[in-house]
């Protein structure tokens, strides 16, 4: 069934079936304050709440949190008797609202060394709500560990008697803890505080997941985080080891960067035919457009141009997302024109920043942002020296520019 997104995000972005996430930094917020660890478990609690509710708005099927791991057992008593009552105050809290919205809930881990009554509650829950699945998925991960999930599921195999002839990939998925969901295997993996790693999470389930890592404690962890973690993962070209079917640009970087400095030096003339004829080749070679709609395309650029020498802003806007719609069309690149020229126009508002330039060109050729960091680090750089007019490192700068953004896209 297609999901749409209702809230928060663009027309067109894709959003991920399964968002796993690693609630991490609690502890390290707590300790930030001068508050005991257990607080800080409670405001991650709270903020998990909020995300939780957010991810099924958005669209999202599935939603997994790791909430303790096998390893977890080691830490101080007072510490682990506070997050099992939090525990038993989370499954009081969600039970009605799972039944209200339609969400199965499924326990992924083992239940024997938990708390006697906080399994007893995780296996009736699951049990009313088995009928939800197919609505929404809301797995949460308690003494879970990746390699003991495997390690159990082999030992259901083996119990079952499945000779080794009969066993492939689709069998083995079977005995896992995410077995008869309908969206197993995880899209987008999330990780709080700044660590990168997945510590295994779900190592069957996340061969082919996206990672998204946040620098933020769970905390401080907010629904528009989650909304920029999606955006982030829209932008994504995933081919799962098959062809990439995105047309790709064939520019010459050195060409890119001469043509570039070319039209901004006739920028600051007013002579306007110089400029729409320098503008032209520039959109032609930049995107295999042909000569009527580079054309069309670089009238639309000189006017955005022109307005935006003179802060009309929204005229700025207009004449880009022309310039932009023609793009689209015309090149096969999925991005949403409104969206591109208001962060275009806010770059040009705001002077060049790299974190505006990232979400610009992410944005525009469907990165992500890590992976638009270093064209982002290196137009903003060519810009400084075309502001400061020194043409030969404005130069240095943009060929690099280029050759890292053909190296991206290609």
């Amino acid at each position: 069934m297609e999901r749409k997104p209702k809230i928060g995000l663009p027309e067109g972005t894709v959003v991920p079936n399964h968002v796993a996430m690693i609630l991490d930094g609690n502890r390290r917020w707590a300790r930030a304050r001068g508050l005991h660890p257990w607080e800080g478990h409670r405001a991650g609690y709270e903020a998990l709440k909020k995300v939780a509710r957010a991810s099924r708005v958005l669209g999202v099927h599935t939603f997994t949190v790791w909430a303790w791991s096998t390893e977890n057992w080691d830490r101080p008593k007072q510490e682990i008797d506070e997050i099992m009552n939090l525990f038993r105050r989370a499954l009081l809290e969600m039970e009605k609202e799972l039944h209200e919205e339609k969400v199965r809930l499924v326990h992924l881990g083992r239940k024997d060394r938990l708390p006697g009554d906080v399994a007893a509650e995780l296996s009736r829950i699951e049990a009313e709500t088995t009928g939800y699945g197919q609505n929404n998925v809301f797995n949460i991960a308690v003494d879970y560990g990746g390699r003991d999930e495997i390690i159990r599921a082999t030992k259901k195999i083996v119990e079952a008697g499945i000779p080794s002839d009969q066993l492939d990939e689709e069998t083995f998925a079977k005995f896992l803890d995410t077995a008869d969901q309908p969206y197993p295997f995880v899209d987008l993996f999330i990780r709080t505080s700044g660590e990168q790693r997945t510590s295994g999470l779900l190592p069957w389930q996340m061969t082919y997941a996206e990672f998204f890592w946040e620098q933020d404690h769970l905390p401080d962890f907010s629904v528009d985080k989650l909304v920029e973690a999606i955006k982030d993962f829209s932008r994504r070209r995933r081919r799962f080891g098959g062809n990439d079917v995105v047309e790709h640009l064939a520019f010459k970087p050195r060409v890119m960067a001469q043509m570039e400095l070319d039209w901004r030096r006739a920028l600051g003339g007013g002579d306007d035919g110089r400029l729409r004829d320098l503008v032209i080749v520039y959109l032609k070679e930049q995107y295999g457009l042909s000569k009527e709609l580079a054309k069309s395309a670089g009238l639309n650029m000189v006017r955005a141009l022109r307005s935006g020498q003179r802060k009309d802003w929204a005229s700025a806007k207009r004449a880009l997302m022309g310039l932009y719609e023609v793009v689209k069309h015309n090149v096969g690149l999925a991005f949403e024109p409104e969206i591109v020229a208001n962060f275009e126009v806010e770059l040009w508002r705001g002077k060049q920043n790299e974190e505006g330039m990232q979400q610009l060109l992410a944005e525009k050729y469907r990165l992500s942002s890590f992976q638009a960091s270093k064209s982002a680090r290196l137009a903003v750089l060519a810009s400084g020296e075309v502001d400061k007019k020194n043409w030969d490192k404005a130069k240095w700068y943009m060929e690099r520019y280029y050759e890292a953004l053909k190296e991206r896209v290609a």
